[in-house]
């Protein structure tokens, strides 16, 4: 059993995709988009540094972009064969992709209404038709259930905890003598509403294990959501609007589930609250058809009084023209729009028409990748430049990083020693500096070998 590394290596969060060769096949662990500056998303258009008709079989350990986002360019390009993810998971890609795919295609008219006679056309990364190409090679999952997905190779999900659907994934070369590879996709937090806690690793030769945040612990959830309230209560004084950039899928629901269970002591009711997300709203949908793997406590509050997607003052703007009104509003709204880092989607535009407003609140509740538009304001950027505009930045931002849908140091430590055996780690999806400190600290409590992963690099299992 062999794999190489070709994505979210290198001390980069984004772009997860790993090439094992196990029982003569070749395996595809996520292709996804790289996300970040205008550089560093140019690669995506890069060919791939394998052959993409040679991939016998792709597995997907959840919906995020970064971990899905060139799927379809890896169909477009020759890939044919089975993609195996985990129910809800398959529910939720075509959501995803369409709304890339749309995105994309809407990017490359800009660019080809703007280039000079005589310059090539430009082409976007793929289609909704390679949307619908890529659903039709899609295998739902349930948690738990061994399935062969090659002659010799067999899988096995289980709960990551991360967002809907989201797996750590188990692949193991039957034999006489089976290799077992655990890939941890993005570990979640204990205690994240909604959903239930990650499962602990199952035994393997070797674990690929996220390092997202290796250096460094959240702030305690409750104290988080409390953090919240009071930003509210400050904006209402200031008399400005709160913008929450969210992913469509995992935050923007966490932030509705907080919104319904503190209501009243938040005084919510004097809100207007804006989902301004199109494909948010279609991945409610997604949740309503999997209660099954909701928490206990989610369950609950799902029949409660006021449910988290039922609030008497929200609003879901799906057209366009919905979105352009909520813009007209100088104060009184709560804008939860995408995307969480403000690199792309219908957020800019609230950026864009409050943060030179000192009442307006700006809240970021994930992680923000360097080169993005999220970043640079979390980093005390005090100019951006928006749709053409050179716009100061007078409002007032906040970092609320214990919402983080990633498990934190102490969480990683703790789920790798919660496993059923001690594995030597592979460190992907993480930063140089997280990692490093990740990789010495897995060292000194287990004393277990850890390597960094680098692009291109190949090991032995």
């Amino acid at each position: 059993m062999q794999i190489e590394f070709h994505g979210a290596a290198g001390g980069e969060v984004t772009g997860s995709c790993h090439l094992v060769e196990a029982a003569g096949h070749r395996v595809l662990l996520d292709c996804g988009m790289i996300q970040g500056s205008r550089e560093a998303e140019a690669r995506n258009l890069a060919p791939f540094d394998f052959d993409a008709a040679s991939i016998d079989a792709l597995v997907l350990s959840h919906a995020h972009i970064d971990h899905i986002g060139r799927v379809p360019l890896l169909v477009k390009r020759g890939f044919r064969g089975p993609i195996w993810a985990q129910r809800a998971t398959c529910d939720l890609l075509p959501i995803m992709l369409l709304d890339a795919a749309s995105l994309a295609e809407q990017a490359a008219e800009r660019a080809n209404n703007d280039r000079a006679r005589g310059e090539p056309e430009i082409r976007p990364l793929y289609t909704r038709e390679d949307v619908e190409a890529t659903r039709k090679r899609l295998r739902p999952l349930p948690y738990h259930a061994w399935q062969t997905i090659l002659p010799g190779v067999t899988l096995r999900l289980h709960d990551a905890g991360h967002i809907l659907g989201s797996s750590i994934v188990e692949l193991r070369e039957e034999g006489a003598a089976p290799r077992t590879l655990v890939f941890s996709g993005d570990v979640g937090m204990r205690g994240t509403p909604i959903l239930r806690d990650p499962e602990a690793p199952p035994a393997a030769d070797l674990l690929l294990m996220e390092s997202t945040y290796g250096d460094r612990d959240h702030k305690e959830r409750l104290a988080t959501v409390a953090e919240l309230g009071s930003i509210f209560d400050e904006a209402r004084e200031d008399g400005g609007n709160v913008v929450i950039p969210a992913f469509a899928v995992g935050r923007s629901q966490e932030l509705l589930y907080w919104f319904a269970a503190h209501y009243e002591d938040w005084n919510l009711e004097r809100w207007r609250i804006f989902l301004d997300s199109p494909m948010a709203a279609k991945v409610m949908g997604v949740y309503h058809r999997h209660e099954e793997l909701f928490d206990a406590e989610a369950a609950k509050v799902w029949r409660g009084r006021l449910r988290p997607f039922a609030l008497p003052n929200l609003r879901v703007a799906e057209t366009v023209e919905d979105s352009k009104a909520i813009n007209r509003l100088h104060g009184g709204a709560i804008i939860v729009a995408g995307s969480g880092m403000a690199n792309g989607g219908r957020v800019r535009h609230h950026l864009a028409n409050n943060l030179a407003r000192r009442g307006a609140h700006v809240v970021f509740v994930g992680y923000q990748a360097h080169g993005t538009l999220g970043r640079l304001l979390v980093d005390g950027v005090r100019r951006v430049r928006l749709f053409g505009d050179d716009i100061e930045v007078r409002a007032r931002i906040h970092t609320v990083g214990g919402l983080s849908a990633h498990a934190d140091q102490h969480g990683l430590l703790e789920w790798y020693g919660a496993g059923a055996s001690r594995p030597p780690v592979v460190l992907v999806h993480g930063e140089d500096p997280a990692r490093s400190v990740l990789a010495s600290e897995l060292h000194r409590r287990h004393g277990i070998e850890v390597t960094l992963s680098r692009p291109g690099m190949r090991r032995a299992i």
